[in-house]
């Protein structure tokens, strides 16, 4: 039996344990476990990665000694990827089709083989369709009647849709003209050029707010309005959004009749944005999907950092030569977590030999960067877009609708106090001590963790609406920045730290001193929360410190 069962825990908390795991049996028995139920692929997906690391690091067998039937299909990924003999790799190939004949095997031979016989005939790789290459798999796309991406297309500028709510911009589209700025003065300087950052505004009656996203660091502002765009539908705004983006590109998808003067550069209007930023809210998300797919290029969603520097690349889908590299120059780097909760994955959206992948796109998470001070005496162009709208696209209407009154907002809180999984073993309990506390401050309020959000944990009906979506922190929920900032029984998972990170001071309260959340705290408690919320109320409530803190980036 193992010792730790995967089912019992989200993949934010199993992420850093599996770590620990240094035996194969136990992780394949945890695999087993899985797919047995809940049957998670993110999981599943974290488990195999841990196993065939574990793989690549054992003595592998001679290639020449190697039979197939005897390994797994990741066991064989790593012996394969070592062998550079083209006759070892067609006789193991050989030897796997009259075995199990493993359609997955056979590929990752027929790729490796690939690899090898391009080096060494210094050959370009043939780039065959999808349905061409693997004719026994499904491709649902393969009727795709054409491809939106151009050839030789000229890129220019930073593109930023800013969102409105009742006829003002939200807080992340002027963090997002901020962060724009920044990234295009800093490309302006590298590259001896003249970009410039447009923003787009998309609604009714919104002049005056394109006007103002010039005060937040926009050179350009775009902007087209109708009554019938106050409320959003991504249909209509999708295609006003793409057709200002092809505007004037002469493709054979540009049907815009408008002035491009505002999209010229150097003499020159150029086909489509270089980059786009989206605000990684409810709208956006969905704008930024339906805009990149019908650009017919990438997006890399939900990130929290983002940069321009040159890369250099050897895969051969992108240089179009086996064993060569590659240097891409102006990539915009998109930082986003990854599956595990506790990583960091970098994403970046390059052109292949015969297909390009502009705008590079993403949706930026709401708080991820700072509130830019605006400055009203600066100077740029305002231009309205003129657009016919189909009354096709708006065969959905909003008929009436009503404001929900309450709801729970965190952001303006001086303290914080947010529970997470730690609260398990009497999640009512928990719940209390965590109120307790947050009634012996001032202006204070309770948060939680995705990991009680979506946990099966009973709460009492009096503390029942404290575990709520609408208290959740984190990427998927509120982004918080309060003076002082109480994690107990939080591990730390990233996607819980892009929602607290701005905080001034960070306290967290762990029974697991290791735990990822310590590296990024101010202060560190390792205990249960059951015995320190209360000590820690007690202490407050009489206004004196609390010895048992320790310093979370020292010893204790």
């Amino acid at each position: 039996m193992v010792e730790m069962d995967p089912r019992d825990y989200e993949i934010a908390e199993l992420g850093p344990k599996l770590r620990e795991v240094k035996d194969l049996d136990e992780l394949e028995e945890m695999l087993e476990l899985e797919e047995g139920g809940p049957n998670r692929e993110d999981v599943k997906t974290l488990l195999v990665s841990r196993i065939e690391k574990l793989e690549a690091e054992d003595e592998e067998e001679a290639p020449g000694e190697v039979d197939p039937s005897e390994l797994t299909v990741a066991e064989l990924g790593n012996v394969v990827r070592k062998i550079e003999e083209v006759d070892e790799l067609e006789v193991l190939l050989e030897e796997e089709k009259k075995g199990q004949d493993r359609k997955t095997a056979k590929r990752l031979i027929e790729s490796q083989l690939e690899s090898v016989q391009g080096s060494e005939e210094g050959e370009a790789t043939e780039q065959l369709p999808p349905e061409e290459k693997y004719p026994e798999l499904d491709h649902p796309t393969a009727d795709k009647q054409y491809v939106k991406a151009l050839s030789g297309g000229v890129y220019r500028d930073m593109w930023v849709y800013c969102e409105t709510q009742r006829g003002e911009l939200i807080d992340v589209s002027k963090e997002m003209l901020g962060k724009a700025r920044e990234l295009m003065d800093g490309y302006n300087d590298s590259y001896d050029a003249e970009e410039r950052v447009v923003a787009v505004v998309i609604g009714d009656s919104i002049e005056e707010v394109a006007e103002e996203t010039i005060a937040y660091g926009a050179d350009v502002a775009i902007y087209t309005e109708d009554p019938r765009l106050e409320r959003f539908y991504h249909k209509p705004y999708t295609e006003a959004f793409c057709e200002m983006a092809r505007a004037g590109s002469g493709s054979e998808w540009d049907r815009s009749e408008a002035d491009t003067d505002w999209k010229t550069i150097d003499g020159e209007v150029y086909d489509e944005p270089r980059y786009v930023l989206f605000p990684a809210t409810n709208n956006g998300r969905d704008l930024s999907a339906q805009v990149q797919a019908e650009l017919d290029s990438g997006l890399a969603s939900d990130c929290s950092g983002l940069y321009i520097e040159e890369t250099v690349i050897s895969n051969p889908a992108k240089t179009g030569e086996a064993g060569d590299k590659k240097e891409f120059e102006r990539v915009l780097h998109m930082k986003r977590p990854d599956f595990s909760g506790f990583e960091y994955s970098t994403i970046l959206c390059l052109d292949a030999p015969g297909r390009e992948f502009h705008p590079q796109g993403a949706s930026v998470i709401p708080g991820s960067f700072d509130l830019p001070d605006p400055d009203p005496e600066r100077e740029g162009e305002v231009v309205e877009f003129e657009t016919t709208l189909d009354e096709e696209w708006f065969r959905v209407t909003i008929e009436d609708h009503d404001r929900l009154e309450g709801g729970v907002d965190l952001t303006g809180r001086e303290v914080i106090v947010a529970l997470g999984r730690g609260i398990g073993d009497d999640p009512t309990k928990g719940m209390e001590l965590g109120l307790d506390l947050v009634d012996a401050f001032g202006d204070a309020d309770l948060g939680i963790s995705r990991g009680i959000v979506t946990s099966s944990y009973q709460f009492e009906g009096h503390v029942e609406r404290y575990a709520k979506e609408e208290r959740q922190i984190g990427e998927t929920g509120q982004v918080v920045a309060p003076d002082l900032y109480i994690a107990a029984g939080i591990s730390g998972a990233i996607q819980h730290k892009v929602g607290m990170d701005g905080s001034e001071t960070i306290v967290s309260i762990n029974t697991d001193s290791e735990a990822d959340i310590r590296d990024f705290s101010d202060y560190f408690i390792e205990g249960d929360l059951f015995e320190v919320l209360p000590k820690l109320t007690e202490a407050i409530e009489r206004g004196e410190p609390v010895p048992m803190a320790a310093d979370g980036r020292g010893d204790e």
